[in-house]
């Protein structure tokens, strides 16, 4: 049940290594054989970068003028930061927590639409427009996050070309990894979106061991719990994961990226086109 609140980078981290969306060949792995939250607040270390990657892909100067402003807080696992339509007076920086853009309807069924960890913002766009929320956001894994007062964020943005391209770019990637989510959702098994997915996370997050339950797995993949049961099972028979209740670990990865869709390096190559990867590494 979800709780209603407020609101080590690796030098070789392969999700910022030069690619090319080439197609590939999905691999089924029958075929393979081998509370509200507890915050915590306070001001940003002293870095001349952010962990964030968007934060961290502005110029010196701008980043400058945000990071007075910049307070650091700890989000709870499942915790709502916004509803769909809420009024949005603040802006999330994740930096190891990741962050799930859900659409729900009005059975209460929910489907993830988009994931933003440590590569993003999540409802930037506010900065820029209409202070609203257009859908939920979900603490999918609990962790740290940045967080700005939107007010300051438009002020600063009102005063900073870098800042507004980057929010509008940030805001394309988005779209464009909604657009993906739904073909994907359309057209692709439940092994390969939970593949997929699992990469995603781990990428956003940085380790191969993830906290999550199958109920909000499901969730996230608009499935039956009983589906990922099935598919986590034959990952995990297959040596691409191991599982057991709240966590999965990642063992092994190349593996894993064989059986993941087409969509996973899509939405990579979306981010290298729009936004590139962090231009100083902290």
């Amino acid at each position: 049940m979800m709780k209603n609140g407020p609101g080590n980078r690796q030098h070789n981290d392969p999700y910022w290594k030069n690619h090319r969306p080439a197609a590939k060949t999905q691999a089924s792995v029958a075929e393979r054989q081998h509370s509200a939250p507890a915050w915590t607040e306070s001001a940003v270390v002293a870095k001349p970068r952010s962990p964030n990657y968007f934060l961290a892909s502005l110029p010196a100067t701008d980043f400058g003028l945000l990071r007075p402003h910049l307070k650091t807080k700890e989000l709870v696992g499942e915790t709502v930061l916004f509803e769909a339509g809420d009024s949005v007076d603040c802006v999330y920086f994740p930096r190891t927590a990741i962050v799930s853009l859900v659409v729900t309807l009005s059975t209460g069924e929910m489907i993830e639409a988009a994931m933003v960890g440590r590569d993003g913002i999540v409802n930037g766009l506010a900065a820029l427009g209409r202070p609203i929320s257009l859908c939920r956001a979900v603490v999918q894994m609990a962790g740290e996050s940045s967080v700005l007062d939107l007010n300051k964020l438009r002020r600063i943005a009102d005063r900073s070309s870098a800042i507004r391209t980057a929010l509008v770019r940030h805001e394309q990637f988005l779209r464009s990894q909604v657009q993906q989510s739904a073909a994907c959702n359309a057209t692709h098994s439940v092994e390969a979106r939970l593949s997929r997915w699992l990469l995603r996370a781990h990428e956003l997050n940085g380790t191969h061991a993830l906290l999550f339950t199958q109920e909000f797995l499901a969730e996230m993949l608009g499935v039956r719990r009983t589906s990922v049961s099935l598919v986590a099972n034959t990952l995990q028979q297959a040596g691409l994961i191991k599982y057991r209740r709240g966590q999965i670990q990642i063992t092994n990865l190349e593996g894993l990226q064989e059986v993941s869709c087409e969509c996973h390096e899509t939405v990579k190559a979306s981010y290298k086109r729009l936004l590139g990867g962090p231009s100083v590494r902290p």
